[in-house]
């Protein structure tokens, strides 16, 4: 019978137990996408590669075809991006933010998703290297990957009739929207809240490091709001960055 394996590089998403001894391993791939894998005997002393396996870890793999599940057979560490997070809480907790809205956001398996790879793999870089605050970070790459995804929000002009005079952020209408076509209950940011946002979506990281504390704290919770209602589901580890946040 003939053994079929496949080599590829991802970042680990995570891990749970299975068996005694054995984890399924989540990873986001450069070329096949998101794949669950068993990853044998890692959670023994002696195992050659578990330390390889941990969530926010790039990796070179060597997959075995499974029926079920695929097995991990190599693993070779790449970059460790866990490493300059471990020290710092308010990073860490944003990358296991961004680990999980990964998780979320590519839903199929084995589906190419080599943009929100490299969106991923460019997150953690930026977030490690501490040139920016860890939630302007985190809020861009939320932004970044909504818009991958096909969900970009509008911010230019009114979501619903493209009118310029915008008065409002509305979730439900994809963005922000004139008075006219404006929703009971959306919210009603600053100006500078909304011109924050715009430069974590363009990436314009100049404009970002000088936002004040209140519009980076405004446009957090209008990002998060906004993807949560898309995913269609919370981000548990959110809990602990607005925990952060709040002390």
């Amino acid at each position: 019978m003939r053994v079929s394996l496949y080599r590829d590089d991802g970042i680990v998403l995570r891990t749970h137990k299975l068996g005694e001894a054995d984890r399924i391993v989540t990873v986001l791939t450069r070329r096949m996408g998101k794949i669950r894998a068993v990853a044998k005997g890692v959670r023994r002393t002696t195992s050659r590669f578990g330390g390889r396996l941990e969530p926010f870890t790039h990796v070179d793999l060597q997959f075995h075809t499974g029926r079920t599940l695929d097995m991990i057979t190599q693993a070779e560490t790449i970059r460790p991006y866990g490493e300059p997070l471990a020290s710092d809480y308010p990073r860490y907790t944003a990358g296991t933010a961004m680990l999980e809205t990964a998780d979320r956001l590519v839903m199929g398996e084995k589906e190419p998703a080599l943009r929100q790879f490299l969106l991923l793999v460019g997150g953690l870089r930026t977030l490690g290297s501490g040139d920016h605050e860890a939630r302007l970070v985190l809020d861009a790459y939320f932004l970044r990957s909504l818009a991958v995804a096909g969900y970009a929000p509008a911010l230019d002009a009114c979501a619903r009739c493209k009118a310029v005079s915008v008065r409002a952020f509305a979730i439900v209408a994809g963005g922000v929207v004139c008075g006219a076509c404006r929703p009971a209950g959306a919210a009603v940011p600053e100006g500078e809240t909304l011109s924050l946002m715009t430069a974590l979506l363009k990436g314009d990281w100049p404009v970002a490091d000088a936002s004040a504390a209140r519009h980076r704290a405004e446009c957090s919770g209008l990002v998060a709001a906004y993807l949560q209602w898309h995913l269609e589901h919370g981000i548990r580890s959110l809990r602990h960055v607005e925990r952060e946040l709040a002390t």
